[in-house]
């Protein structure tokens, strides 16, 4: 039998804070109330030998619980489950999710008060009125009253009066309800997490588009949130992409620039890029950059992200006043 599960929870917090060493245990004590310390204080006195099976087998089972919490929320309970069964076996994982939930004290629904009103209510809106009554009691007030109001008028008054009515439910009644919604949403809430739409995806169509859509679309956009404009002129062209850009164009950025800031950026820049701006100046001019770079000696990143970005700022603005072209929805990187 494992030492480790002859012990119970306070033993296997004390073995925990004394293998962590003392100052990473005082930083723990920090979050804990009186009593907790002193019950720790306790174990941790009576604990006069750490075996080395047995330390390893508590951090073994701290890291599967915590493992195990992020599936929770992640996913629910069911999730969790699922994927603990894989990489554990079903009786471990099963032992660990019950061990984990009553510790927590997980409530009823859970897992749908992290999941898009309007989900929910694609799933609810054909069930009975009772049930919908329920699950809403259990869900967050805002989550609530967005399904409540999308449902149809009569509906609405029913599954109202019903919540209002509703008093102790057989926790069988809960849990069997909770069990069809989570396996419901599952699916979909999974397919969900998958990362679409954002500030990256408007980037990659709005380089796909001609200027004067692009313009059209930034201007209209400002009006709204200036900050989110600035975002995405970011993003659209970073200084990496200097290399799509012509001879002509590269060398007005050059005579643009500060000298400063493009050794900056140098500095942390793809072979590729260094090999485009260096032919696109005099030798002297390389020789004197290469120079100045060595001495430079190591910089920090954030110092050559800021000084790329700087440049990137000077290209955007040559192109608002039309010097220079990026190339893009399949035009021609010229100069006008």
């Amino acid at each position: 039998m494992s030492t480790a599960l002859k012990l119970n929870g306070k033993q296997k917090a004390a073995i925990m804070l004394i293998t962590m060493g003392k100052e990473a245990s005082s930083k723990v004590f920090k979050h804990l109330d009186d009593q907790e310390i002193e019950k720790l204080t306790l174990a941790i006195a009576h604990i006069n030998k750490v075996d080395s099976k047995e330390k390893e087998e508590v951090f073994k089972e701290f890291h599967e619980m915590c493992i195990a919490q992020d599936y929770l929320a992640m996913g629910g309970i069911s999730y969790a489950q699922d994927v603990l069964e894989s990489a554990l076996g079903r009786d471990k994982a099963t032992k660990i999710i019950q061990k984990l939930t009553s510790e927590l004290q997980v409530k009823p629904f859970d897992f749908a008060r992290r999941i898009d009103p309007m989900q929910i209510y694609h799933f609810l809106q054909n069930e009975h009125p009772q049930t919908i009554a329920l699950v809403l009691a259990h869900l967050e007030p805002q989550q609530a009253s967005m399904i409540l109001s999308s449902l149809t008028g009569d509906l609405q008054s029913d599954v109202a009066r019903r919540i209002a009515l509703l008093e102790q439910t057989s926790p069988e009644v809960i849990k069997e309800v909770e069990k069809i919604l989570e396996h419901n949403l599952s699916a979909s809430i999974r397919q969900d997490f998958t990362v679409v739409g954002g500030i990256e995806s408007i980037v990659n169509i709005l380089n796909g588009v001609d200027r004067s859509t692009e313009k059209g679309i930034l201007e209209q956009l400002q009006t709204r949130d200036n900050d989110l404009v600035e975002e995405i002129k970011k993003r659209m062209f970073v200084f990496e992409d200097i290399i799509n850009l012509d001879r002509r164009a590269i060398q007005r950025v050059i005579q643009e620039v500060n000298n400063e800031d493009l050794m900056l950026a140098l500095k942390a820049a793809s072979p590729e890029v260094k090999n485009i701006i260096f032919e696109n100046m005099s030798t002297r001019m390389v020789e004197t950059f290469e120079e100045e770079m060595q001495y430079m000696g190591p910089v920090r990143v954030k110092d050559v992200e800021e000084a790329q970005g700087r440049i990137v700022s000077v290209i955007r603005r040559l192109e608002d006043a039309g010097e220079v072209v990026i190339a893009r929805g399949g035009q021609d990187g010229i100069l006008l």
